[in-house]
């Protein structure tokens, strides 16, 4: 089952993200000197599907950024992804990105399937329709603006301290039902 979900219903942001690409580009310093934004992500959610939350946390040298927010209805994919796709969509400048991620199905599809599933028309091998296709695409757009997405896979709950960190934040942006 493919679901339809609407925008995050909050957002919040700690830090300044615009500086993180000012500050890779080495404008911040006057250096003209290229570094790489490093971007961990987790989406979390209550009940699958159900309430959910996203994080990122955006770091480049000294500067650091978080974000999150949530959905009163979604499922645990699309929460993972969401957040891959708002920590790239805050660096406003093209940029070396490195991901950190404790999905697969979020790594694999971006690094791996959706070539695939371009090539197919957003369909699958099995010429099925790509689930959660409006945020592969999203995160597709997201990718390309940028000069180079490096992926790389943590295990969560392994103490990684940014994973825990994002994992956090995305399970305090799940909404609550009162």
């Amino acid at each position: 089952m493919d679901c339809e979900y609407g925008a995050p219903t909050r957002k919040s942001e700690s830090g300044a993200a615009a500086s993180l690409a000012d500050a890779a580009a080495g404008k911040s310093s006057g250096r003209a000197t290229m570094t790489t934004i490093e971007l961990f992500t987790d989406g979390a959610c209550s009940g699958n599907p159900g309430p959910g939350g996203w994080a990122a946390i955006l770091r480049s040298g000294p500067h650091e950024s978080e974000l999150s927010g949530g959905e009163a209805l979604t499922t645990n994919n699309r929460m993972e992804m969401t957040a891959v796709i708002e920590g790239l969509s805050a660096i406003k400048q093209p940029s070396h990105v490195s991901i950190y991620t404790d999905s697969k199905y979020v790594m694999d599809g971006a690094q791996t399937w959706i070539t695939g599933w371009k090539k197919r028309g957003w369909k699958t091998a099995d010429k099925k329709p790509v689930k959660n296709e409006d945020l592969w695409r999203a995160l597709d757009e997201q990718q390309s603006r940028h000069l180079s997405v490096k992926w790389t896979w943590v295990a969560g709950h392994s103490g990684h301290v940014e994973n825990e960190r994002a994992d956090q934040l995305a399970r305090n942006a799940i909404p609550r039902q009162f």
